[in-house]
């Protein structure tokens, strides 16, 4: 059976790289041997994998790969911690607008 992995890297300048591989140990290698000069991890090596998630269907991971890709840091650093809480705390709507948004007095 293939596995198909979404990962997130910590860089040397505590940014987070999300990606996606079929070979997780060959990938991680690749960035901290700055396989590709116009890669976003290769000015910050090296890079230590924080997270990663397992699939079997490529389709589910290339999917959460992409939303992500669309977290804020804030969000990957609950995900990273196992703060699934914080998560969904960050995930709410904050809009004045929406109907479960109260501003703190």
């Amino acid at each position: 059976m293939k596995f198909y992995y979404v990962y997130i890297l910590r860089c040397k300048d505590n940014s987070l790289y999300t990606g996606i591989t079929s070979n997780l140990e060959r990938r991680i290698i690749e960035h901290n041997a700055g396989k590709y000069q116009d890669a976003y991890t290769h000015s910050r090596r090296p890079v230590h994998l924080v997270f990663y998630q397992d699939f079997t269907d490529p389709e589910q991971a290339i999917y959460f790969e992409k939303k992500l890709k669309n977290w804020s840091k804030l969000k990957k650093e609950a995900l990273v911690k196992g703060d699934f809480d914080l998560i969904q705390t960050l995930a709410e709507c904050r809009n004045a607008t929406h109907s479960n948004y109260k501003p703190e007095k």
